[in-house]
Formats: C-alpha cells, structure tokens, sequence
C-alpha cells in the first residue's frame, strides 16, 4: 500500500522569508532619494550660475553708458540753455538715435532739480520731458557723485526696468544727471517653460523677476515699517502693499545666490516631484525584482520538491515490483534517460543563462561608453576644429617655406593637445567672470593672443608684422580680460585704417620701461589721424567709419577702460606717416601665471 507523505508549508516561508526582506526596500530609497537630489542641486546650480552671468552681462552692458555719454557737446548744451528749441530737438534726437542703437528701452536727461529736459522718448505719448523724478533713488546718488542704481516700475510706463544715472559735470560742479533704463523682461522669457522656476528678489524680499508672474510683486518674507515707509517714498512696484507670497517651501528645493552689485538674490525653485517621481520607479523596481526573486526561489522550491517527490516514487516501485524486475528494466531504462535528458536540458539553460548575463553586462558597457563618448567630444569638438585650422595652416607655410610659422602653428597644436588632456576637469571655467579689480597681467601674452585672433586677417591684407619686444616678461597692472579687449580693439582699428592704404602695408609693435610704468607703441604706415579725428576721437559714437563698419564706440571704451586700470591712452600721428597709438600700464609684481585665461581658437 502506498504511503502518503503530507506536502510542507513552502509558501508560507517564502511569505516569511519577502517580509523579512522589505525593510531593504528602506536603504534603497534613501540611496536613490540622495542621488537624484544631488544630481539635481548641482544641475540646477549650473543652471543659476549660467542665468546670473547672463543677467549681469546685460547690465554691464549699460553700466558705463551714462558717464560717456554724460560727456557729449549736445547733451551739455541743453543743460546750458535748456529753453533753447533747437538744442532741445537736437538733444531729444541724439537720445533717441544712441537708445536705438544700444538696445536701452529709454535714455534721458535730467537737471539739478530733477526736471527732465530731454529724452529719447521725447515723441511717444509716455514721454519723460518734463516730468520731475527727485523721489527716485538713482537720481540722489547721481547729484551726489555717484552711480545710481534702481529697480523698479516706471511711474510714467508703467513698465519694470533697471536704472543707471551718472552726474553730468562743468568742472568740479554737477549741472545734471542722465540716466538710461534698461528692459529686464526678456531675461524671464530666456528662462522657458521647464518644472523649475526662476525667482528674483531685490532687499526687501519683494519678488521683480519670476517664470510665473502670479509671483510678481510679492514679498517672501514679512515687511518692516521702514521698509514700507521706503516703498510708499520711491514707489519701486505698481502697488504700496506688497502680499505675501505664501509659498510651501516643503514642495521645493530651493536655491540661492546672491548678487552683491545689486543687492538680489537668485533663486531656482525645483519641485521636489522631480525627485520623488525617480524615487517611486527605483523603489518599484527595487520592489519588483523582490518579487521576482521570491517566484524564482518558489519554482525552484517546487521544481526540487516534484524531483523529490519523484525519486520516491521511484524508490517505492522498485520496491512494490521487485518480484517484476526483469519485466520493468525496459520501462526503468527508459526512465533512466528522461532524467538523463531533463539533466541536460537543466543544464542547457543554466548555459543559456550564464550567456545572456554576459550580454546585458557587455550591452551595459556599451551603453556607458556611448554615454562618455558623446560628452566628451561635444567638449573636444572646438580644440580639435582649432587643431585641424592650425594643422592645415601649417601645410600651407610649409609650402611657402615659412618654417618659423609653421612651428609656430606646431606649438599652439601641442598646447591644444594638452588642454584637450584636461578639458573636462575644467568645463566649470566657461562660466567664469572677469574680476574687476586690477591684477597682475604679463603683457607678451596678451598682446600674442589678440595677435593670433587677429593674424587670418592680418595675412589676408599683406601686413607686414614687425616687433619689437624684449625676452623678459613684462607685468603690468590690468585685468586679463579687459586688457585683452583694449589690445583687440586698437590692433583691429590699425588693420581699419591699413584698408585704405595700398601695399606695402606694416604694423610696427614695440615696448619700452618708463618710470613706474611701460609703455606699448602701435604704429601703422596708414593715413593717419586727421586733426579733427584727434581732437574727437575719444569722443562716444564719432567715427570715420561708415555706420555699417561701426559706432564709433570702441576709442571711448579703451579710453574709459584705461582709466579705470589707472593707465592712459595716448593718440598721435608719427612723424613719417601713420597713426602712433600709446599705451601707458602701471607696472605689477610678477604673477604666477603667464598663459591667457582663455584659448583664442576656441
């Protein structure tokens, strides 16, 4: 008689075995709640530090513009005779031609008193003339000396805009201030339609720039009552009461960065659904692959089970059929390969499995390598472009047997190569900023790189190069940047005025120690300066040039940046012909540094 053995509880350990395994779900949402939090703070961060660069580059842009412009003939006649008609007209058209050009929403010119006189809007229904702006801010720092900076809402326009002011002077005495309004909407339209959300708060907490404009005006933080005493005396939003705005910070993962110039604060807002929705999948699929190992682990269970069962039945026969053995060896034998064959198909699949997790590992190399890749020759794509210009440069001095060139274009092909070595531990630099503050600058390889930016051109016209320089590094007190852009500007003029004159055309480039300074001499074999060109050419928008070559702004900039660095800008005509440009650098202590900041190629 056959005996029953009773089947044991296999999946009540299995659900026991899950429910001990669950709490690893716990660390696994940890780990992932950190990783995607990380990866996002420091998305988001590029992503500030990119918008905030951006947004004080367009005020940069402006922030001299009131000083040069503060100097100009027409501008101070109408302070001289403001009941004038004529000089009124010419002052209003000469705003209104300069904020075309610049991009300035409006430019306009107050006196003393704080009265407009004249405006580039001068002919639109919103016109300033005479209106008085005594209770603004910037026009309080501009009669005291000072650059005025002010945010805020234009109680004629109604529009938002940032203000800069500058005094105007005769002398030592100010006789007037101008201002010049800049248009900040456009920087909330760069930001686009992303989950993140932009936030710009000025000192008093209230909301001026947002993605979402039902924060528009807004404080974010509680008001006290000298700050609303302010509000209500500047008027700065279209509304004396600013609301709170009421914002669950539990739902974002805020960012901030400050702007000291102008006293804002930056901020991304991310919901933290961009990174509770990660979190979920992972710990789903965390979840799931429990799942599916308990199902394995229970078909395994089941499967040794019935081989179990089997083997006993097998026992059980040999022992009900040993009088019936010889008639059942056929039927044993047959049994005998079946298990045979169930063996080798066992096997079978356990190869078959081993192979497909070889594949998904090689696939999953793949993949990240496809990923690596794909970065970084986005990165290498300009040093190799600058690569492949200076190689078949090169080819072409080797033909013309200008050897020195050629290594030349060897060497700066060598530096490239070394910098692409590097290039991805320093992707952050792109978005670097010039300091304004002066610092030590060696001036050969400056004056080299905006040689070299400008050397295609300089071949193209057949100008001749001649140099002057001694071997010792010269380090002069500058700011790399702004050095680099003053030598850019006045080369590029030079290369101007050679257009007009025909072959043999020369550039001669020399420097000499003077005093607690040195000097750097530019001269060309051109036309050049006229007498007027002398006496104007410092002079913002006064130009030989026809307007489509330029806007006469580039002397005026040098000039103004020269100052700045405590240097200065000497104009003159040599005495065998052509322009002889000076100019004088205060001397440094040597830095520690001598390669430019930047690739010129790139």
């Amino acid at each position: 008689m056959t005996q029953t053995v009773p089947r044991r509880p296999r999946w009540r350990s299995l659900a026991l075995l899950a429910l001990c395994l669950a709490p690893l779900l716990w660390p696994l949402q940890h780990l992932a709640e950190r990783y995607y939090r990380n990866e996002l703070i420091e998305q988001n961060r590029q992503t500030l530090d990119l918008y905030v660069a951006n947004l004080l580059g367009t005020l940069h842009r402006y922030e001299t513009l009131p000083q040069i412009l503060g100097d100009l003939p027409a501008l101070r006649a109408v302070l001289a005779k403001p009941l004038e008609i004529e000089t009124l007209t010419n002052a209003n058209r000469l705003l209104q031609d300069i904020a075309a050009q610049t991009g300035a929403e409006v430019m306009y010119l107050m006196d003393v008193k704080g009265n407009t006189l004249a405006a580039s809007n001068w002919n639109k229904k919103d016109s300033f003339v005479s209106r008085n702006f005594t209770f603004r801010p910037y026009f309080i720092d501009a009669i005291a000396g000072r650059l005025g900076r002010f945010f805020g809402l234009g109680t004629t326009s109604g529009k938002r805009g940032y203000f800069f002011a500058a005094a105007v002077r005769d002398g030592e005495k100010v006789i007037g201030a101008l201002v010049v309004k800049v248009d900040l909407d456009h920087t909330e339209t760069l930001w686009g339609k992303t989950p993140e959300q932009l936030l710009v708060t000025d000192h008093n907490g209230v909301v001026i720039l947002t993605s979402r404009p039902e924060w528009r005006f807004r404080a974010t933080r509680p008001l006290t009552d000298a700050e609303r005493q302010a509000i209500i005396a500047i008027q700065p939003y279209p509304t004396r009461d600013p609301q709170p705005l009421n914002l669950n910070h539990d739902a974002w993962l805020t960012q901030t960065q400050s702007i000291s110039e102008t006293g804002w604060h930056v901020s991304i807002l991310a919901p933290r659904t961009l990174i509770d929705r990660p979190v979920r999948t992972v710990v789903a699929v965390g979840g799931a692959t429990l799942l599916v190992l308990m199902l394995l682990l229970g078909l395994m269970m089941q499967r040794r089970r019935h081989y179990l069962d089997r083997i006993a039945f097998e026992a059980r026969t040999r022992q009900e059929l040993e009088m019936r053995v010889i008639e059942r060896t056929s039927d044993l034998e047959g049994l005998n390969r079946r298990l045979k064959s169930e063996v080798l198909e066992r096997e079978h699949a356990q190869q078959e499995l081993v192979r497909a997790q070889d594949e998904l590992v090689q696939a999953g190399k793949l993949s990240a390598l496809g990923t690596m890749s794909a970065s970084i020759s986005h990165e290498l794509n300009q040093p190799l472009a600058a690569i492949r210009s200076y190689a078949e440069n090169a080819e072409i001095l080797l033909d013309h047997q200008r050897t020195e060139d050629a290594r030349g274009n060897l060497k700066l092909i060598g530096e490239l190569t070394g910098r692409m070595a590097s290039i991805i531990a320093h992707l952050r630099a792109f978005a670097r900023r010039d300091r304004h503050a002066p610092e030590s600058v060696a001036l050969q390889p400056a004056l080299e790189d905006a040689l070299a930016l400008l050397s295609q051109r300089r071949r193209a016209m057949a100008v001749e190069l001649v140099r002057d320089m001694p071997d010792a590094t010269l380090w002069v007190q500058a700011g790399e940047t702004r050095l680099r852009q003053v030598l850019g500007n006045l080369l590029a003029n030079a290369l101007d005025a050679l257009t007009e004159k025909a072959t043999p055309r020369t550039l001669w480039l020399s420097v000499e120690r003077v005093g607690d300074g040195v000097n750097l001499y530019i001269r060309d074999n051109g036309p050049g300066f006229t007498s007027e060109a002398l006496n104007r050419a410092r002079e913002p928008f006064f130009t030989t040039k026809t307007r489509t070559q330029g806007l006469g702004l580039g002397l005026a900039i040098c000039d103004t940046l020269m100052r700045a660095l405590g240097g200065e800008l000497i104009l003159a005509n040599h005495p065998k012909g052509g322009a002889l440009l000076t100019l004088h650098l205060l001397a440094a202590t040597p830095g520690a540094n001598l390669q430019p900041p930047e690739d010129p190629t790139a």
